[in-house]
């Protein structure tokens, strides 16, 4: 895996979420507590072998930038490849707005050129998992130009949207439907391709001079179909989530109360990293009661809390009640408060004795540094 390059793009599909990524990129969406959606992303390249991790960014990217820094916390601040930020820039061919992920890997092509290693793993930040990467790479030999990652997991199809293959029975693709109204197949992409950096830039090169912008829907798909490009499919076999629309988002981090669910996430033998923020631990006063909640580190709580999961810093004051929400950080919840079925982006301010209660199916929403 030392011969083998990451790539996250990390620019797609952030309206689905409203207000949640109007100030950050879907990459830098807060989950499960302490962590952001990309940690999982770097953490298993990481784990599998990945010393170089190039990240490419559209907009919204400071809050992403800034929890990314160095790389240090995933051990990628060496002095030989490393953790590399990539953001737009203006030039005579680049216009510093991608259409389409092969138009962001074209804008990138010296950051390709100039890596060291033979093969790149490209994905995109909408699917949170952790595999194990080396075995993706297994599967690459002479008999295939390529690795694409699936799953078969129903949870994971949506109607107009994702994308689905046709794997034959020697386990190459033999087609691929891109945001279909009813999924014909039951193989769902999970948006990771393993492929040669040579064949690669020769795709993107053909895929730019006829004027394509997106590498599976322009290039993969017609190569598949049309040209006998011979890729494989790897089955992945865990747990995975899609965070699509705001309902999928606090459904996953619901789930993550699960010890079950956050056993088969979090594994022992692939850690999750992210960024380290020095705080007290949680403090629970008198009147606290807590039930079935994930509380972060530097959070004050002197109220009840059930089936929620809390931020760093976040403070709940006596006689409020906090039921089936996702508090981020710094929020805080005055004293009377009364929160169900609700999302808090960071330092959102209830005040005294207000009732948010919104539907389970389609929670309420409130957006950063909004004060109700």
């Amino acid at each position: 895996m030392k011969d083998v390059m990451g790539v996250i793009y990390t620019g797609d599909k952030d309206s689905f979420l409203r207000e949640l990524t109007l100030v950050r990129a879907i990459a830098a969406l807060p989950v499960a507590g302490r962590y952001r959606v990309i940690d999982f992303l770097v953490s298993s390249m990481v784990n599998s072998g990945v010393r170089n991790v190039g990240v490419i960014m559209q907009k919204n990217y400071h809050s992403l930038m800034d929890h990314l820094g160095s790389g240090k916390e995933w051990d990628l601040h060496g002095k030989r490849d490393g953790l590399y930020i990539l953001p737009p820039f203006l030039t005579r061919e680049n216009v510093g707005v991608y259409n389409g992920s092969l138009d962001a890997l074209h804008s990138n092509m010296n950051y390709l050129r100039r890596s060291r290693q033979d093969y790149v793993l490209f994905t995109n930040s909408l699917i949170l998992y952790n595999p194990k990467l080396d075995e993706m790479f297994d599967q690459l030999d002479d008999s295939c130009d390529a690795v694409m990652m699936y799953t078969k997991d129903p949870a994971m199809q949506r109607p107009e949207y994702g994308t689905y293959f046709d794997v034959n029975e020697d386990g190459f693709v033999t087609d691929v439907e891109i945001d279909p109204t009813k999924p014909r197949y039951e193989n769902t992409s999970m948006d990771a391709l393993l492929i040669s950096k040579k064949l690669l830039i020769d795709l993107i090169d053909r895929g730019v001079a006829h004027g394509y912008h997106d590498l599976m829907r322009d290039v993969m798909q017609r190569m598949i179909r049309d040209a006998g490009l011979k890729v494989k499919g790897y089955e992945y076999k865990d747990i995975c989530f899609r965070l699509d629309s705001v309902q999928s988002y606090f459904n996953f981090n619901m789930k993550t109360l699960d010890t079950a669910v956050r056993h088969e996430l979090f594994r022992e033998d692939r850690p999750i990293y992210t960024k380290v923020r020095d705080e007290l631990p949680a403090r629970y006063m008198e009147d606290a009661k807590v039930l079935n909640s994930m509380v972060a580190d530097g959070c004050i709580i002197n109220g009840t809390l059930d089936h929620s999961v809390l931020f760093r810093g976040v403070r709940v004051e006596k006689g409020a009640t906090v039921k089936n929400c996702i508090l981020m950080q710094d929020a805080y919840i005055e004293e009377g408060a009364y929160l169900e079925n609700c999302i808090l982006d960071k330092q959102a301010h209830i005040k005294k004795d207000v009732r948010l209660i919104g539907p389970k199916a389609y929670p309420i929403v409130i957006s950063k540094n909004m004060v109700i």
